[in-house]
């Protein structure tokens, strides 16, 4: 019965493995979308936890429980932070996006930057400021800020340029209050596009900054 308890949880769990787009690292239990779906993922693996710990009923009902406390905590933070970047954002330009206990904002170039520039137009700082007093509110996640280029030109300028822009809007978040102990910057020139280099509009969709909103899950127990 014990055997069957701990399979049955860790199916769950693997049922909920989602990859980071930057690291390749899987993380179990938490893919998905909502507070309710968090705290069953957050039960199955508490259910493992409780079920090695000792008694097989016992010690898995206490660590359901404990589990559902915390993914369904963390699926509720992020559902409101989610919601209040969305209304925040409504006519930046800047896309929103979910993956498991993930929130990416997409931010293309041409709203951003000038071509070839680093420095952060004028006319962006007000959606900055948008974000950053949503991550200052929601001060329980890491913010990694990435910078993204397309094909065209030497790959080590494209290289440099995405990371002078990603350090752009980390360093001003930063001014902006966000704490930069929850911040870093990082570059990838031209290795992950997400449209094709071969056309203008692709060229234009792969010429980006992305931030991803990351729950620090010790903040949750």
């Amino acid at each position: 019965m014990r055997k069957a308890l701990i399979i049955g949880a860790m199916a769950a769990m693997v049922a909920g493995c989602t990859t980071n787009p930057y690291t390749g690292e899987q993380r179990a239990s938490r893919a998905v979308t909502s507070g309710a779906a968090g705290a069953a993922a957050g039960a199955a693996a508490g259910a493992i936890g409780g079920a090695i710990a000792g008694n097989a009923g016992k010690g898995a009902w206490i660590g359901a429980a404990a589990g559902a406390a915390i993914g369904g905590g963390i699926g509720v933070y992020q559902d409101q932070q989610q919601a209040k970047l969305r209304e925040r954002l409504l006519d930046a330009g800047v896309q929103v996006q979910r993956d498991g206990d993930n929130i990416y904002l997409i931010m293309p170039s041409d709203i951003t930057f000038a071509v070839n520039q680093s420095d952060i137009k004028p006319g962006f700082y007000q959606t900055l400021n948008a974000v950053a007093e949503v991550l200052d509110e929601f001060d329980k996640t890491t913010i990694t800020v990435a910078g993204h280029a397309d094909s065209t030109g030497p790959e080590q300028y494209n290289m440099q340029l995405s990371q002078r822009r990603a350090l752009s809007v980390s360093n001003y978040l930063a001014a902006q209050g966000v704490a930069a102990g929850r911040l870093q910057a990082i570059g990838f020139g031209e290795s992950r596009p997400i449209a094709d280099n071969g056309t203008e509009s692709g060229r234009s969709a792969n010429r980006r900054v992305e931030i991803t909103i990351d729950p620090i899950e010790s903040q949750f127990r």
